[in-house]
């Protein structure tokens, strides 16, 4: 897999004042299918870790805060 370079590279951004990894929540890495989302101890927030996506909104949809964004490709909508 890819790995991502940077957070405009990717499909799923996650807004890191919404984001409550640093309180223990893990939803969005645990509903991903391809396991390509992770926590980011440092920064206390989820990130995209391979740029990889099936576009399947569950990481999406589960977020309890809304942090998390998937930006489907205009061809796929």
């Amino acid at each position: 897999m890819p790995l991502a370079n940077h957070a405009t590279s990717v499909p799923v951004t996650v807004d890191e004042t919404k984001c409550i990894a640093a309180k223990g929540c893990t939803v969005c890495v645990d509903v991903c299918p391809l396991d390509v989302l992770a926590i980011d101890i440092a920064k206390g927030s989820a990130y995209m870790k391979y740029d990889e996506c099936w576009y399947c909104m569950p990481c999406e949809t589960d977020c309890p805060t809304g942090a998390v964004s998937v930006s489907i490709p205009y061809l796929l909508r």
